[in-house]
């Protein structure tokens, strides 16, 4: 995976730089973890400025993120409540849990945007119950902008401070996303195997 993720950014660019961020919200196993300090690392070679990688990769991130938000949107909290009563055996929850999830999103609101944002593996998740709890988009855009910023820049920054050693990160980058879907995939099976026992 992170041969692929270092030929898209050598041969697009900034843009490709924006498709991975995309991408990465909309299909979690693309780590930024590893794509934004790759980012900053071409910067500190030359190839990228560093305050464009932060900016592009943020606009990326938040587009990804607002995705997910039309898609709360669309479903709303009925339809997934419906859809948890009917599925809810496969997704490992309950309609009990869309509502508790809905009402705790309410209570917390931007902060939980906010935060949420900052927080591998949330990162994604954070923007449905926004848009099933109809969120308004203003709020929602400044609060996620604000709380990828914060993350992308971080981890641009440090890609860009850890230059010289950033060859070897490759290593073992390459077999940590592997283990990060692994454990998503651990998570999902254990939840399932837990309900199974549970009936």
């Amino acid at each position: 995976m992170f041969d692929w993720i270092l030929s898209v950014m050598s041969q697009a660019g900034y843009a490709g730089l924006a498709f991975l961020m995309l991408i990465e919200n909309v299909f979690p196993p693309i780590p930024s973890e590893v794509v934004v300090p790759l980012g900053g690392f071409l910067a500190a070679r030359g190839s990228f400025s560093l305050p464009l990688v932060i900016i592009v990769a943020t606009a990326g991130s938040v587009a990804g993120a607002t995705f997910w938000y039309w898609v709360g949107i669309v479903v709303g909290e009925a339809r997934l409540r419906a859809f948890a009563a009917r599925y809810g055996r496969w997704l490992t929850i309950s309609p009990g849990d869309v509502d508790r999830a809905s009402a705790w999103f309410r209570e917390k609101g931007a902060w939980a945007v906010l935060v949420g944002r900052m927080m591998p593996g949330f990162r994604t998740l954070i923007s449905v119950p926004a848009g099933v709890a109809r969120m308004p988009l203003g709020p929602f855009l400044i609060y996620t902008t604000a709380g990828s910023l914060v993350w992308i820049g971080g981890l641009a920054i440090l890609g860009y401070v850890l230059e010289s050693q950033y060859e070897r990160v490759g290593d073992w980058i390459d077999p940590a996303s592997w283990i990060v879907l692994g454990a998503v995939v651990g998570i999902y099976l254990w939840r399932l195997f837990r309900q199974e026992v549970r009936s």
